[in-house]
Parts: C-alpha cells; structure tokens; sequence
C-alpha cells in the first residue's frame, strides 16, 4: 500500500445516455437512478484510492440543481477528497453533456464516505491523501469539519470536543 496518493489517482470518470426506463413522469432521470450510479462511481475511487474492497457508509450530501433529461448524456467525475483512518470522503460531480452545442452544465453534486475493508471484512487503513489543486485542498479541508458534524449528530462526539467547527463559528 502506498503511504500517500493524489487526488487525481482516484479519478474516475462514467458516461451514460438517459434512456427512457430511467425516467421519471416529467421524463427527467430518476434522483434514485442518478443517486445509484453516483454511487457506483465513488466506489471505483474509493477502491483506486484505498487499493481494497469498500464499502458505502454514507451519503453524506446531494443537491439536486439542474434536472437530467431524457436522452441527455451524464458525466459523473469522482474523486478522494479526504482520506481518513479507514474511511475516506468521495465528491461526485455530475455534468450535463451536451456536445451539440458544446454546452456543460453543472446539474448535481454528492459527498460519500466509503470504509476500506480487509480480506476479514474488517476496517483496512488507508493511504493518506495529498490534494494539490485550489478545489482540491478547499474540500480537503472542508471534509474535517463534515466529519465532525457527522460525528456530533451521530453522538459519538460531543459539540466541545470539536476543533474544526469551533474554528469555523467562533473564530477559535
């Protein structure tokens, strides 16, 4: 395993076409069709980053913003954008293809944590993460701060026992 990776090592990239079956009444791609491939595209990354098996332990946040349409090509790029103990932090992007007219639209976004599991099935450690660009190291250092609100809500923290929130909201 190696002891650092980049960003860009766990780069994947998945193109489809919306066909019809995967529409909803307003012939829009299904949030659950376009959640499922989101998926299915961190996992890859999560695999690439942690170089073993994964597992999804959240989905931490999706936005929809922009609605896919029927025949529409869907670019999903994924990315570590943290890596933790065991877990790490994936960010999907989601991009409405249009080559036509040499349009791309930023239609949706997705944060996940996947856990790397060992041949035993139990938690594996994971090599740490270098980000280099701007937007790399801006949700790097975000991931902290998801986590630890992650961690309150979940009770497993308590809310003076943060680092990272308090800096955010009381400037500490």
């Amino acid at each position: 395993m190696h002891i650092s990776k980049k960003s860009i090592d766990s780069l994947t990239v998945m193109t489809n076409i919306v066909l019809p079956n995967e529409t909803n009444s307003l012939r829009n791609l299904f949030g659950g069709e376009l959640l499922s491939r989101m998926d299915r595209a961190a996992s890859i990354s999560a695999t690439r980053h942690s170089e073993t098996r994964v597992v999804t332990a959240s989905v931490n946040h999706v936005s929809f913003d922009h609605p896919i349409p029927e025949g529409g090509i869907v670019v999903l790029e994924s990315k570590v954008s943290r890596a933790f103990s065991t877990s790490m932090e994936i960010y999907v992007d989601v991009w409405l293809d249009d080559p036509i007219n040499q349009k791309k639209i930023h239609t949706n976004s997705g944060i996940y944590t996947f856990v790397a599991i060992d041949t035993d099935g139990k938690p594996a450690k994971v090599p740490e993460l270098v980000p280099e660009t701007e937007l790399e190291i801006e949700r790097f250092e975000a991931a902290k701060r998801r986590k630890e609100l992650s961690l309150i809500l979940s009770g497993r923290m308590k809310p003076t026992d943060s680092v990272e929130l308090k800096k955010l909201f009381l400037g500490e």
